[in-house]
């Protein structure tokens, strides 16, 4: 498949007409059905509002049923945030690609409703484009949230300073360091890529953005945890997806896009190698969905996550991951087996 048949999947990103006024930074904040999150991240951004000659900040409802997101804007914003909701429900990748479109400014920040942003976000990010005019894009280390906003774990330490991350177009393209949340863009980086791609159904569109950023430009890094990723929750499109087998799919898919046209980049035992490490650790990822499905006591969802791994390859590295699950398993089927039920539990309990 030739690069170009790529367009047909991907969003044109129009310029910002000349004429128009354009702030530094567009905060474009895409929702559905998560008006009690959008609190926590309006705040978030609203305590780092940079003024409305800095900041456009702005929320893209793709025709909320469950809630009232633009009540929340009216509430927290108070007339410093606009909404904009779409006609009827277009799909998230839509959604994004609205975000991008309606974003006027030269940096753009797509934050999803139900993430948030540290004090200090785009103060530093703004400092890695100043220092950095070469670069496409910077994000910062994360944290992983749950669905109370409880603090979980921060993600990995990729340099030990700020600035431009190193071998940046591997790293990125074997095992992705970047959340949405902690990434900005320039806008005009997205006018020469294109929006996201449609193709993708509930994960990994961020990820094959982020390769074709990094195929065209160096990529920055802030050693900072400045963004917050909030963990599944409850009802979302990942949880449902990851059960149902759909994320694996996206996730192998993802590669599959990639692979279309990384030979016009790479010479070909390059972009081989390449692709068969991120096919490797798009495998290992989803196997350790799979282990903890397991640890939820959901043994069928862990089972088509395995499926969907071992369609990736069979390197040592998979099958020594996939043994671990299936004694995981194996173990957790015994405990099953020989645990009393909850009634014969009680029954003893009272005759003690």
């Amino acid at each position: 498949m030739n690069i170009n048949n790529q367009e047909a999947y991907r969003a044109t990103i129009l310029p910002v007409p000349e004429q128009r006024q354009r702030p530094l930074w567009s905060v474009m904040i895409p929702t559905y059905n998560c008006a009690n999150y959008l609190r926590e991240t309006l705040a978030s951004v609203l305590a780092q509002d940079l003024g409305t000659e800095v900041m456009q900040i702005e929320v893209v409802d793709d025709f909320s049923t469950k809630d009232d997101p633009e009540a929340v804007v009216q509430e927290l914003g108070d007339g410093r945030v606009s909404f904009y909701r779409q006609p009827q429900n277009v799909g998230y990748i839509k959604n994004f690609n609205t975000c991008l479109q309606r974003a006027r400014a030269h940096l753009v920040h797509i934050l999803h409703g139900d993430d948030c942003v540290l004090d200090g976000f785009y103060t530093k990010i703004q400092l890695l484009f100043e220092n950095y005019p070469e670069i496409g894009g910077a994000f910062c280390r994360h944290i992983y949230i749950d669905e109370h906003g409880n603090r979980q774990i921060i993600s990995r330490l990729e340099e030990l300073e700020s600035g431009i991350l190193s071998n940046h177009f591997e790293r990125i393209f074997i095992n992705n360091p970047i959340q949405a949340s902690s990434m900005v863009v320039r806008r005009q980086v997205y006018e020469r890529v294109g929006g996201f791609d449609n193709r993708f159904t509930c994960c990994c569109e961020d990820w094959e953005m982020w390769v074709r950023v990094a195929l065209h430009y160096p990529v920055a890094y802030e050693v900072e945890p400045l963004a917050m990723y909030r963990i599944a929750r409850q009802g979302s499109l990942t949880k449902n997806s990851v059960r149902s087998g759909r994320y694996a799919q996206d996730v192998r898919k993802a590669t599959q896009v990639a692979q279309s046209y990384l030979s016009n980049y790479f010479p070909v035992e390059v972009a081989n190698e390449l692709l068969n490490k991120s096919r490797e650790a798009g495998a290992l990822g989803i196997l350790e969905l799979a282990r903890q499905l397991v640890d939820a006591g959901d043994i069928k969802a862990s089972m088509v996550q395995i499926r969907e791994a071992l369609k990736s390859g069979y390197s040592p590295k998979i099958i020594m991951r996939l043994i671990r699950v299936i004694l995981k398993m194996a173990l957790y089927q015994v405990k099953q087996t020989f645990t009393p039920p909850k009634s014969l539990q009680e029954i003893s309990s009272v005759t003690k």
